[in-house]
């Protein structure tokens, strides 16, 4: 279930898969409310298993690797893990 994340800037399409747990994916998430960017996310392990698969369908589809967080940017950009630098590149930041 995706959770939308409301900011000022909704200049991109952001999805972000991750985990609930995991430490990168928090970073990723407060990285972007600390630059107010909108965006969606999913907290995959709190999935049931018919929307975990499909989630891993859709990140091996677009050539991503199962890692979290997966970012996803204007549905074509994936950046696996919270790298800063990249995520300012293609949000323009």
């Amino acid at each position: 279930m995706r959770t939308r994340v409301s900011g000022r800037n909704h200049k991109h399409s952001v999805l972000v898969y991750a985990l609930s747990t995991c430490a990168w994916c928090k970073r990723a998430k407060v990285f972007l409310r600390d630059n107010d960017i909108e965006f969606e996310y999913v907290d995959v392990d709190l999935c049931d298993e018919k929307e975990r698969e499909e989630i891993r369908n859709d990140i091996l589809t677009r050539g991503g690797r199962l890692s979290y967080p997966t970012i996803i940017v204007d549905d074509e950009t994936v950046i696996t893990g919270f790298h800063e630098d990249r995520m300012r590149e293609v949000l323009e930041i």
